[in-house]
């Protein structure tokens, strides 16, 4: 599964750090990191992630 972050929507509040902590995480700068590619096996708590973002920021794609 792909996975995309929209960096222009973001703004690093990292509310999908929490339902993702695998995938999403914070730099010591306090600017989002993530994997984009995913194992399908994450896809509930990355659709989660998706669905928590303030700004919708995040896109999930097989």
């Amino acid at each position: 599964m792909q996975v995309y972050v929209d960096r222009a929507k973001c703004d690093n509040h990292g509310q999908c750090t929490f339902s993702a902590p695998t995938v999403f995480r914070l730099d010591s700068n306090g600017v989002l990191e993530y994997d984009a590619t995913v194992d399908e096996s994450l896809r509930h708590d990355v659709e989660e992630a998706a669905d928590v973002c303030p700004l919708q920021a995040i896109t999930v794609t097989n």
